[in-house]
């Protein structure tokens, strides 16, 4: 890696588009940049602080006494340093101009120490040997709507940790974790966020550097080659990421110049009472060019393949949070600053970068989150359905002979799902805080747990969507996620985990290679409902379809623990069927032993199709059934 020794830009224009909110690379010129002064190589530091009485600047390279810096016109005060080398700390001293000097955080360092210790450390970026142009050119052909999006999402320190208790670096992070998600059929690992945070209990949302990994996982330099390996193992890289609101941490962005800078004025916009943060000041333009950078920066960079945004409904509504809050002028409660923010950054990104995944947690039942800006919508490419998860936790948590008759808790997902292009989450909110693990949440004795399991990821998959699994979901972890240990790979020694392990290997291997799973997602021609009234035996049947006609798989749900014998299918034609994957198979854990049947069709109309088929349906499984040899379907 070679040090990037950049000409000092234009700062008059550049500080022209920063404070006009049109600066998407704003961290090229704010910050510690190396640069050569009359022959001198050394730092130029720049910070906007556009109310600050004076700022001065303190480091290694001057012994840490208070260095005035130069203001220039539109709120910047720079310093060229000649002295300043590659790795020493620094902070800026901001003078309120009342006799008291707040020391703060660089907001546009590229690197920081790690906590309890909180200096900024002079880094500049670098020129990185990208070895991904094969992926790059994939993901700019592909469509992003009509390819398979299986999410593996991984707490970076917990996922598996040293004997000692310390955490893989990025390096031990690409031997293990990159191999281990490919073989289980994910097409993307999303990291919870790696932006630089003091505190580790906030699980990265709480950040206070928007452009720097945080410490304690490593380096960007080292994030880079991870991403890069990636790459070229063929699994894409997500990151979680916070614009809506930031720890208010006084050492940090909170009032960084003495005065609301980037937050709200109003206090009851600012404060964020449930999350003990400060929100965003989402109208103000330095703060449109702070966070779009910042978005850039990561997906530029980094070739990240996307981001997805936390906590979007608190940036649209003034009174999501607890608390006292200011209406608008008209009584409403939408943030219409947060509306414009998130329509012009999606534009702004999809824009530099059109092939990116830009995803929305948003928890409200508002419309149009996914649609076009021109539309009216926000711009996002996907929102997680918030509603669905917590409609089917709700589902599998009660007792099984109550489920027949809350049948709507899964159906009722038919009437929506279309209306915005959704990603089907089961992320980390869900397994913590006495939440239980996924397990850990289904009533009855192991066995029926570990039933119950299948059933609910057998599901899943076939469901028009994509798909989020939180790690440990996958081998059945008990104990809830702990941010602090590692995750219960210990299990796998345990009666029904491993062969869990593989059941969800392969209904991830069937997802990627079905195109009726993944085609026709977000298409109302994707799917076909058969039956999902049986509020008396709690069986759900559906056809998902791809676009071809012969691509479709029949998908049959019996959410309790009673086998149903001859269980009448409609199916669209006259052949023969197989079961491509029934979850009650021994090999993942269940009691057939051979689960590989052939059914023949019989002339008789069911389900609003011209033939059907008669199936035996163990208790609590899934079938996919797809066409072995049909007749009468177009090419």
């Amino acid at each position: 890696m070679e040090q990037s020794i950049v000409t000092l830009p234009n700062f008059e224009e550049n500080i022209y588009f920063f404070n006009h909110g049109n600066h998407a690379e704003s961290y090229r010129f704010l910050g510690s940049k190396v640069h050569v002064h009359d022959g001198v190589k050394g730092y130029q530091f720049s910070v906007w602080a556009p109310n600050a009485y004076k700022v001065y600047l303190q480091g290694d390279f001057n012994q840490w006494a208070n260095q005035a810096m130069n203001q220039i016109p539109g709120g910047v005060w720079t310093l060229f340093v000649p002295n300043a080398e590659q790795g020493q700390c620094y902070k800026y001293g901001i003078d309120h101009g009342n006799g008291h000097i707040e020391y703060k955080l660089d907001p546009f360092s590229n690197r920081f120490e790690i906590a309890p210790k909180d200096a900024s450390i002079v880094w500049d970026l670098y020129d990185f040997k990208w070895q991904d142009d094969a992926w790059m050119r994939r993901r700019a052909k592909k469509n992003k709507y009509e390819t398979p999006l299986q999410i593996y999402e991984v707490h970076a320190t917990s996922w598996k940790q040293h004997a000692d208790g310390t955490y893989y670096s990025f390096a031990e992070l690409a031997a293990f974790l990159i191999p281990y998600v490919k073989e289980m059929g994910y097409t993307h690992i999303e990291f919870l966020p790696l932006m630089d945070h003091p505190l580790e209990a906030s699980w990265g949302y709480q950040i206070t550097g928007y452009f720097a990994v945080g410490g304690r996982f490593g380096t960007n330099e080292e994030f880079k080659e991870f991403v890069n390996l990636a790459h070229q193992a063929g699994i894409g890289v997500l990151l979680d990421w916070v614009p809506g609101h930031f720890c208010r941490n006084a050492n940090a962005l909170a009032y960084f110049d003495g005065t609301p800078t980037y937050e709200y004025p109003d206090v009851n916009q600012a404060n964020n009472i449930g999350w003990g943060t400060l929100n965003f000041d989402l109208g103000r333009d330095q703060v449109h060019s702070f966070l779009i950078s910042s978005a850039y920066y990561w997906l530029n960079e980094f070739h990240v393949d996307g981001l997805r945004v936390d906590a979007v409904s608190n940036m649209l509504y003034l009174d999501f949070d607890q608390g006292p809050w200011t209406p608008n002028e008209d009584g409403t409660n939408e943030n219409k600053a947060g509306v414009r923010f998130l329509q012009k950054m999606n534009q702004t990104i999809h824009q530099l970068l059109p092939d990116v995944l830009m995803i929305a947690e948003e928890s409200t039942s508002r419309e149009k989150i996914t649609h076009p800006v021109e539309e009216g919508g926000l711009g996002f490419d996907f929102k997680w359905n918030m509603g669905w998860m917590n409609d089917t936790l709700k589902f599998f948590e009660m007792d099984p002979l109550y489920r027949p008759a809350n049948l709507t808790l899964i159906t009722f997902v038919f009437m929506y799902q279309f209306k915005e292009r959704y990603i089907l989450p089961y992320s980390h909110d869900e397994v913590v805080h006495g939440k239980a693990s996924m397990l850990g949440k289904i009533p009855g004795d192991r066995f029926n747990q570990f039933a119950t399991l299948r059933v609910i990821h057998g599901y899943m998959l076939a469901q028009p969507g994509k798909m989020l699994h939180f790690m440990g979901n996958e081998i059945g972890q008990y104990l809830e996620w702990r941010y602090y240990s590692e995750l219960e790979w210990i299990d796998l020694d345990r009666p029904y985990n491993t062969e869990y392990q593989h059941y969800m290997k392969t209904i991830n291997q069937i997802g990627l290679k079905e195109k009726a799973f993944y085609q026709l997602d977000h298409d109302e021609a994707g799917i076909t409902i058969l039956d999902a009234d049986n509020y008396d035996e709690g069986v759900l049947t559906f056809i998902r379809h791809g676009k071809r006609a012969r691509d479709f798989v029949i998908v049959v749900c019996n959410f309790v623990p009673v086998r149903r014998s001859s269980v009448r299918i409609g199916v669209p034609y006259h052949g023969q069927y197989e079961i491509l994957m029934n979850s009650d198979a021994k090999e993942f854990g269940g009691e057939l032993l051979d689960s590989h049947q052939v059914f023949k069709t019989e002339p008789k109309a069911f389900n609003k199709q011209p033939h059907s088929i008669v199936v035996d349906v163990p208790a609590l499984s899934v079938l996919y059934i797809r066409p072995k040899r049909i007749y009468g379907v177009k090419k």
